[in-house]
């Protein structure tokens, strides 16, 4: 099997697509599955290898991880004729997006695509929502030849089913459950921030309107003073709202800027609750990986997110926007250790069934059935 992928962002960009895609890579790699990667270049990406080509690009203003790149059509076609890949896998619906779709068509090789990221909820966000019906008339469009478009969540199928998608399945993400854990030195954290306050509340994400990033600074300040001197924030990304924010924000609240690995698994382990009011994830990788780390997550009831807290068990949802709720449900697990606890130990053992090699594993099988429909339709004519 030989697979070309086409994506908008990749490693080392930090978002949920291009590490999903580059965890996708590394499991091919050791599977002995051949692939290429067709991507733009960024500012951070000086990852060399043979089995990736990189574009110059430019960021795109919705979502400046995703880039808009300068392709060049005759290099792209000439790597694929020389690689023939047995299946072109769509990863975003831009620019490299768009030349897999059309080689996929030109060169007769099936196309399956993945659903990364809701658009629409973004352009809500951004105050574009008068093009909310031209998206979804492009995404259909972009999508129609896929034989496959594998989504991350329920929640993610069923809006795509409402709007009249077909051939969805989904494709959920997994968790690294050895870097993810609960047993780091969690003072390290404490004396790295100079945290003196008896508890630890995170936030991992992209800093902008997307991420409901402004309810979170009304969750802070709306705590009682009782319990508000306790507390420590630690505010993990970066984006646009970051200047804004450190502006507004109280003195109990630290901004890291971007963590990953190791830095990123001790700040989840020494928390003492993940607060995630993004009402617009597909997934929500973070929610995991706390969960993974043993912090119980108050989370949006909403998107992907809805999917992988069990409310009561591992966490609690709230209505989005609802920042009242939100605070109701901090000061009760802060109030109950022995819940909190139960909570952070039941989410661990979740994490842990979550693997991403049985995850890979299935993704093959459906490429695999792909390419074997395609093969016999070739067959028979």
């Amino acid at each position: 099997m030989k697979i070309a992928i086409f994506t908008d962002t990749f490693h080392p960009d930090i978002n949920g697509v291009a590490r999903t895609l580059k965890r996708l890579t590394n499991y091919l790699e050791a599977q002995g599955i051949a692939f290429k990667i067709f991507a733009p270049r960024s500012y951070s990406n000086e990852y060399h290898s043979t089995n990736i080509h990189l574009f110059k690009s430019l960021s795109f203003f919705l979502y400046p991880e995703c880039r808009l790149a300068f392709p060049n059509l005759l290099h792209i076609q000439s790597e694929l004729k020389a690689f023939s890949p047995d299946l072109i896998h769509v990863a975003t619906p831009f620019n490299i997006g768009l030349c897999g779709v059309y080689f996929a068509k030109k060169l007769n090789i099936p196309l399956v695509g993945s659903y990364h990221t809701n658009f629409e909820d973004y352009l809500h966000h951004y105050h574009l929502h008068f093009l909310s019906k031209i998206h979804w008339n492009y995404m259909h469009w972009f999508h129609q030849t896929c034989k496959k478009l594998f989504v991350p969540s329920l929640e993610t199928h069923l809006q795509l089913k409402h709007h009249g998608f077909s051939n969805l399945e989904i494709w959920p993400r997994g968790v690294d459950c050895q870097l993810f854990h609960p047993h780091y030195d969690k003072n390290a954290v404490r004396n790295l921030y100079s945290i003196e306050e008896r508890y630890l509340l995170t936030y991992v994400g992209r800093l902008a309107p997307e991420k409901d990033i402004r309810t979170l600074l009304t969750i802070a300040k709306s705590l009682p003073a009782e319990i508000k001197e306790k507390i420590h924030w630690l505010i993990v990304g970066d984006g646009p709202l970051r200047k804004e924010l450190e502006a507004q924000a109280a003195g109990n609240m630290t901004f890291t800027g971007f963590l990953t690995g190791r830095c990123l698994a001790e700040v989840y382990s020494a928390s003492d609750l993940f607060v995630f009011p993004s009402p617009t994830e597909t997934f929500g990788n973070v929610v995991l990986e706390s969960l993974a780390s043993g912090t119980p997550v108050i989370g949006a009831k909403a998107g992907g997110v809805k999917n992988i807290i069990k409310a009561g068990v591992t966490g609690y949802l709230c209505r989005p926007g609802n920042a009242l709720e939100f605070s109701d449900a901090i000061i009760k697990l802060l109030r109950n250790d022995g819940l909190r606890e139960q909570m952070g130990s039941a989410g661990r053992d979740y994490a842990l069934t979550q693997r991403w090699d049985q995850i890979f594993e299935d993704l093959i099988w459906h490429y695999t059935n792909v390419i074997d429909e395609q093969n016999r339709q070739e067959f028979i004519s």
